[in-house]
């Protein structure tokens, strides 16, 4: 004890703090009055308890047990004094320490190892202890009690015996055999006459316990037995008490002792002390009258809703949609940066302001500062913080309770709701240092994001970091990840580790981090290895993660080759309080965090099972494999707690090679997903499993609040201390600067990365795929249906059948396959080998089922009607060129009647049907022409109209204007923003400088402006597709359009975070480049239209067919051979046309099975891409994915289907078409004898035979009467003929796959729709599964690192 008061005479008062701390952690006596060693003056170190708080649990009026928290300094609760008069052989301590803990030493004893019979330091030292039940019926009393101990002969001691006896409740005294006349025994009657409880200890007497007047004891020490002595003593302790407690006595309360006279009170001696306090009671003035949950709110704005909103938006954009363009990225950034100028305009308030200033104190009185302002706060919220948890418990119990009574109704939600309240009621009245410290960070972070300086601060902004790096330094956490918002503040922690390396220099650090189930005993272990401050009571709501500095000695330097540690905590994992809000992506992604941030991780387990962190580890495993850009080298030890079989070690071997086992196999799991060569845990993660496991004692020997702690956990402090010593010396050495950029990269992979996140472990990961892929053909299984219906209904569009398409009727043709796709989804989620994971996503995936079919109904509704505009837009040109063919049928008719006398002469007929033919032509073109279109023309016009002074006279196909999208710099045409205030002038020098040189804009710049200009022309050519314009007809709106569209993406571009405007020339140059390059698709899809409905042009492909009649009607031939031949023709191009888009549709049901790519979900087609990536090892290719990723995506679907139809032409592609060629012709021989007998028993005529004739293949095929309303057939009648004729000539204009078919025909011959290619791309984009995937830049580095 010598030694003990040695060091604390030569401490300053933060370690006699800390020491005084970790001695009631411990259960010891904690010195309450000290002499001083040389002017013999009593000094009463109250700082030193300011940070110790006793908890306990005593029974209320109503016999109810009620928890207590409270720092000792101010908890009311009687006193008992023990001290003594001249030399007794019993010892005083060790009689108080079986009444306090009959197993522990509270108080020093001379019969204790180590001990002395001779004291230096220890006589007149006064030390207390107190006893606290736990509301247990073995409790030796049932209130808090405090215990004074006064060393030495009290006859020696007066001012102390004084004050004990003063604040005493009861005093106890221990007594020799003393003469009446002693000094000592004159104190002793006074003591015995006065209205106190007094005990008296006579060493020399053997009685028992004696009452004499009330409330005066005696007991005899000599020759009895210690648990008899104590036994008695207690009785008589707790007879005072309940005396002292119906007189109404004074309870003690420590605080008090420094109101005596002539003692030395540090806190009043010490000024910085003083003055720290001071200023931490002028802050804490601003609390008051404030409510504990809204304090946070109006205090600290720049953390609240804006920071969490920002923080949200961040992750977002980070981690946007495959189908999202750079418009939306521009937006979100633009979002950013609003919510950070809303954040910059909250007022810095006095309570910051007034903090901010006490931090630029000197450096003992900050210190004192931020001591006192840490206490001062765990006081303000601890009543408040104690009475929320005990809610919550009791609304978790309600809610639990419901669970296990299968209780669904609006009750339990109700209660849940209630529930969440509560979490978010904690989550709020948290409120310590560290959130002062966040919103600091945040006013930084704002105003260096917005680049404004507020007007009227009392300080630099730019100071800010400088004072998280001194508290730093000087042994405070700082924190690393806001729990709260989940999220780093990257710009805050990189400034705070610049002004660390500027302090201190670039010095080496070895990163040491734990994870750890929620009370785990984490925290614990990190202040008992290092002496650290990090929070260890649950009744903190801390989120989040914390790092402290730890300096090495300049002995371990050198074994080390070390600077510092740098020590990372963080909160619990799986917390209770917050477990309404869905911690697991939140405790995943902390997890890697701080995992790939150290050089080693404890992974703290509470007792030896391993199940809750194995889900966790298998996440952080996997996560590390897709984020190989980072060039992480992590290690860990497992250590379990509160082992207490010592043979543990022994008996575990066959534990640790399960351990082994598992880690691997999980390990090997998530390395299939990721693609990846990894065989064990060690593989990804550093581990030794001889080594790194360590099995920890209980913390405590007994029961809490009074069992002291384990030696054997300090052993085992000690021992894994060393391991992580052996760790330092071999790990990759890491500067602060490493550790700035590692944090920055790997909080950006993070940001990056989602989807892993939201799984339990891999085992989840590898059920969802699988589901996934159980999606995508459910999703096709309906597409596909769909698809069918949609080409029946297209068909009796075309053919006049129909006149309008209600989505009532595609519900109906879609019901079947949707019943078969919910038995289908029903069996999967119950009969799958992992259904038990499975059945958490089952209603989730069953509503998107149901909104993906909607969207098929809706989306192909819309496409019908599409066609039905269609229709009705060509029926003017569908009139007129019936008219124009009936006009030739009969003139060529009425020619083969006049020339019939010469029919030998094949030349002369030939030159008199070319000549009649052209006159005809020449009448039609006078009639209805379809001119060419000059698309730079009207785009010249246009804005002519709008630009009175745009250059656009010159424009033409071969104009020499600037090319937009391939300039080398873009610099030419913007204009640097001005910048306003005092520093603006400087920039504007500098910009105008630049300017002058022509380097205006920097690299990142460029590249952006170039991602840019390349969109908008990529949106432009999908607008222009979506025209249609090669079935609708071009149209100068269309031109309107896109010039507007062009017009907002420039604006909308140049009014966010850029720093430039753009010159008129840009736009003008821009449209021009981009209509110029657009013409092609303009004129191509013109001339499809003009294909499809110029007269001219049908009729020029019909000359050979309408020579052919010339030809039958000079023969003579009858009526009926005539029609016979003009229908086959008719029929040809429309069987041609049935059969490609029958047998594209067939083959996508192949491609899904057979092609790898595209036979599971989007993010399998994601894969597929990556990895061709790297095989191809292209970096312009890369660079594409990155920059278009959409364009990529949809590239590599055609590619792929491409390949696959070459490769499959003869095994897949030309089988299906013959079989769809076969079906079709056995269809149109069915409809040909299903009219014939139709007319033969109705006695019809051609009309009749016609009508049923189209009717049976208007499912199959676009062939309806009016295809034939240009040739006159009255005078058919002999149907036999007819029938004849159709069967003889239809197997000769069924397709030739042999001679017609290659993979560049079977694309042409389709329209855009009804292409495989595009068919899978509309499916791939519109199936989304309810746990959304991302494309990101992580997920493409992954394949080009893993290569």
């Amino acid at each position: 004890m010598d030694v003990q008061m040695a060091a604390f005479h030569c401490a300053d008062s933060f370690l006699k703090q800390l020491m005084v701390t970790k001695l009631s952690q411990c259960q010891y006596a904690l010195p309450l009055l000290i002499p001083d060693p040389f002017t013999q003056q009593i000094a009463f170190p109250l700082w030193t308890f300011r940070q110790i708080r006793k908890s306990w649990k005593t029974k209320n009026t109503n016999n109810e047990f009620i928890s207590q928290i409270q720092p000792v300094c101010r908890a009311q609760t009687p006193m008992v004094s023990f001290f003594r008069f001249g030399s007794v052989s019993s010892s005083k301590s060790q009689l108080m320490n079986s009444l306090i803990n009959e197993k522990h030493n509270t108080f020093f004893h001379r019969n204790c190892p180590g001990s002395s019979k001779t004291r230096v330091l220890m006589d007149g030292v006064v030390e207390i202890a107190w006893f606290c039940p736990s509301g247990k019926n073995t409790d030796k009393f049932n209130d808090c009690i405090a215990f004074c101990n006064l060393h030495g002969d009290a006859g020696h001691n007066e001012k102390q015996l004084q004050i004990l006896t003063e604040m005493a409740s009861v005093n106890v005294v221990l007594l020799p055999q003393l003469q009446s006349n002693d000094t000592g025994m004159i104190r002793v009657k006074k003591l015995y006459n006065d209205s106190k409880p007094f005990i008296c200890l006579f060493a020399e007497s053997d009685s028992a316990l004696t009452e004499t007047p009330q409330g005066k004891y005696k007991i005899g020490l000599k020759n009895r037995s210690q648990s008899d002595i104590s036994e008695e003593l207690r009785k008589a302790v707790n007879d005072c008490l309940s005396l002292s407690s119906s007189k109404s006595s004074f309870p003690f309360i420590l605080e008090d002792v420094s109101k005596h006279s002539d003692i030395i009170v540090d806190e009043k001696n010490d000024d910085d002390c003083r003055s720290g306090n001071e200023a931490a009671q002028q802050m804490m003035s601003l609390l008051k009258n404030k409510k504990l949950t809204v304090i946070k709110e109006s205090l600290l704005p720049y953390q609240g809703k804006l920071w969490h909103q920002w923080c949200q938006k961040n992750k977002e954009l980070h981690r946007l949609q495959i189908n999202e363009s750079d418009m939306e990225s521009t937006k979100k950034n633009r979002d950013l940066m609003k919510i950070r100028e809303q954040q910059q305009e909250y007022d810095i308030n006095e309570f910051m302001t007034l903090f901010i200033k006490k931090m630029n104190s000197g450096a003992a009185e900050k210190m004192f500062f931020l001591k006192w302002l840490g206490i001062l706060l765990d006081e303000n919220i601890s009543a408040d913080l104690t009475a929320l948890h005990h809610k919550f418990n009791e609304q978790w119990s309600t809610v639990l309770k419901l669970k296990e009574n299968n209780d669904k109704s609006r009750k339990l939600k109700a209660e849940e709701k209630k529930l969440e309240g509560m979490s978010e009621e904690l989550q709020a009245a948290a409120f310590g240092l560290e959130h002062i410290m966040r919103e600091v960070g945040q006013i930084y972070e704002s105003c260096l994001s917005v680049q404004k300086i507020k007007s009227g601060l009392e300080f630099e902004i730019s100071y800010l970091p400088s004072l998280a790096a001194e508290m730093m330094i000087s042994g405070f956490p700082l924190e690393l990840m806001d729990g709260d918002a989940a999220h780093v503040p990257v710009i805050w922690i990189t400034a705070v580790l610049e002004e660390l390396i500027q302090k201190l220099g670039d010095k080496r650090v070895f990163v040491l981090s734990v994870l750890g189930i929620q009370s785990s005993g984490k925290s614990t272990m990190l202040n008992a290895m290092f002496g650290l401050q990090f929070a260890v009571s649950a009744g903190r709501c801390t989120r989040g993660a914390f790092m402290q500095l730890v300096r090495v000695s300049d002995e371990m330097k050198k074994q080390l080759n070390l600077d510092y540690i740098l020590v990372v905590d963080t909160e619990g994992l799986r917390s209770a309080e917050l477990a309404g809000r869905s911690t697991r992506h939140h405790d995943n992604e902390m997890a890697t965090f701080v995992v790939g941030l150290a050089n080693l991780t404890l992974i703290n387990i509470f007792g030896e099972n391993l199940s809750e962190m194995q889900d966790i580890l298998q996440i952080v495993v996997q996560a590390f494999l897709r984020m190989k850009k980072v060039k992480l080298n992590p290690s860990c030890v497992f250590v379990h707690q509160n082992v207490s079989d010592i043979t543990a070690v022994e008996k575990n071997m066959e534990g640790r090679r399960r351990l082994q086992e598992t880690l691997d196999e999980m390990t090997k799991l998530a390395a299939k997903e990721e693609v990846y060569d990894a065989e064990r845990f060690s593989d990804v993660i550093e581990f030794d499993i001889r080594n790194d496991v360590k099995y920890f004692a209980q913390l405590w020997e007994g029961n809490p609040p009074m069992a002291p702690t384990n030696p054997y956990y300090c052993e085992n402090i000690q021992e894994l201390k060393k391991t992580i010593m052996s760790h330092a010396s071999k790990s990759e050495r890491m500067k602060l600067i490493d550790l700035k950029d590692r944090i920055q990269d790997l909080w950006e992979a993070l940001l990056n990365e989602k989807f892993v996140f939201s799984f339990q472990n891999s085992l989840e990961i590898t059920a969802y795929r699988r589901l996934e892929t159980e999606y995508n053909k459910w999703s096709w299984t309906l597409r596909s249906a769909m698809l069918e219906t949609e080409h029946k209904l297209q068909n009796k569009i075309e053919n006049g059948a129909i006149n309008e398409v209600e989505e009532k009727y595609l519900n109906i043709q879609l019901k079947e396959q949707s019943i078969r796709v919910k038995n289908l989804m029903s069996d999967f989620f119950e009969k799958d080998t992992d259904s038990e994971i499975l059945i958490q996503w089952k209603n989730s995936f069953e509503i998107k089922i149901q909104e993906l079919q909607e969207t098929i109904i809706r989306e192909t509704n819309r496409k019908l009607n599409g066609i039905l505009q269609q229709r009705d837009v060509k029926k003017i040109i569908d009139a007129q060129r019936t008219k124009h063919e009936n006009a030739l049928f009969e003139k060529s008719k009425e020619l083969a009647l006049k020339l019939k006398d010469q029919a030998k002469d094949e030349v002369m007929l030939k030159n008199e049907f070319d000549l009649f033919w052209n006159e005809f032509v020449k009448q039609i073109v006078t009639d209805t022409p379809i001119n060419d279109i000059d698309i730079l023309k009207e785009v010249k016009l246009l804005l002519s109209d709008i630009y009175k002074s745009a250059p656009v006279d010159s424009w033409t196909e071969s104009s020499e204007c600037s090319d937009v999208l391939s300039v080398q710099s873009y610099s030419d045409y913007v204009q640097l923003k001005k910048s306003s205030g005092f520093t603006g002038h400087i920039k504007n020098a500098y910009k105008a400088a630049k300017e002058k040189i022509g380097r205006v804009l920097s690299k990142e710049d460029e590249i952006q402006l170039r991602i840019f200009v390349t969109d908008v022309a990529q949106q432009i050519e999908r607008k222009i597709v979506s025209f249609n314009i090669a079935k609708m007809g071009f149209n100068i709106s269309c031109i309107q359009q896109l010039v507007d569209y062009i017009k907002t993406r420039v604006k909308q571009h140049q009014e966010g975070q850029v720093n430039y405007v753009f010159k008129n020339e840009f736009f003008m140059d821009l449209v021009h480049c981009i209509f110029r390059r657009a013409n092609k698709t303009f004129t191509q899809q013109h001339r499809l239209f003009r294909e499809a409905n110029d007269p001219v042009l049908y009729l020029e492909k019909k000359k050979e067919e309408y020579y052919s009649i010339f030809q039958k009607h000079l023969q003579g031939a009858a009526s009926s051979v005539i029609f016979g031949e003009i229908l086959c023709q008719k029929l040809k191009e429309r069987i041609e046309q049935s059969v490609y888009r029958n047998s594209a549709r067939d083959l996508i049901d192949g491609i899904s099975i057979t092609c790898e790519s595209l036979n599971g979900g989007r993010i399998n087609l994601e894969k597929h891409i990556l990895k061709f990536l790297a095989e191809k090892k292209n970096f312009s290719a890369y660079l594409d994915y990155i920059n278009y990723p959409r364009e990529h995506f949809e590239n590599f679907i055609r590619d792929e289907v491409s390949q696959y139809m070459t490769l499959n032409l003869n095994v897949s592609v030309f089988p299906k078409m013959k079989e769809n060629i076969e079906l079709l012709q056995k269809k149109i021989m069915e409809a040909v004898h299903e009219s014939f007998e139709h007319v033969q028993a109705n006695s019809g005529d051609i009309d009749l035979w016609l009508k049923i004739f189209t009717q049976q293949l208007s499912d199959v095929l676009i062939f309806s009467e009016k295809d034939l309303h240009g040739v006159k057939h009255d005078d058919v009648d002999d149907f036999n003929l007819l029938k004849e004729v159709l069967t003889t000539k239809l197997p000769a204009i069924m397709p030739d796959t042999s001679k017609e078919f290659n993979t560049d025909t079977f694309y042409k011959k389709l329209d855009r729709t009804d292409r495989i290619d595009e068919i899978l791309i509309d499916h791939v984009r519109s199936v989304k599964p309810p746990a959304l995937k991302q494309k990101t830049m992580l997920e493409i580095t992954v394949f080009f690192s893993t290569e």
